[in-house]
């Protein structure tokens, strides 16, 4: 099951909701740091592949040590349950983030990015 959060980076441990328009609340007495194409610059979500090459560059970049530790990235990586979907996220004011979102989520997310 999807913790829905933020697992690594900024914002870790923050809730990300969200069912038409996905999005991180950091604080609950602030609006939520919408996940769409005006506030995201990149995204990749992380798959079993990235996890054997990281071949990519972004994944390079957000999914790095430097983000997320030994640690981090193996939380980050091992999400495997249906529905469940990790994505690593670079804002355009340059912040980085690694979200496990379950499918609902996912899709609402998506259909912003485009």
């Amino acid at each position: 099951m999807a913790r829905n959060k933020v697992i690594a980076g900024e914002y870790e441990g923050s809730l990300v909701m969200g069912f038409v328009i996905a999005g991180v609340y950091p604080n609950p007495k602030q609006p939520p740091i919408e996940l769409t194409k005006e506030n995201v610059s990149n995204y990749e979500v992380i798959t079993e592949e990235h996890r054997k090459s990281a071949a990519s560059g972004i994944t390079r970049g957000l999914v790095g040590g430097a983000l997320l530790g030994p640690v981090g990235l193996l939380a980050g990586l091992t999400a495997k349950s249906k529905g469940t979907h990790v994505i690593a996220v670079e804002f355009k004011d340059g912040k980085k983030s690694l979200i496990e979102i379950d499918e609902k989520i996912y899709k609402a997310f998506i259909q912003k990015m485009f």
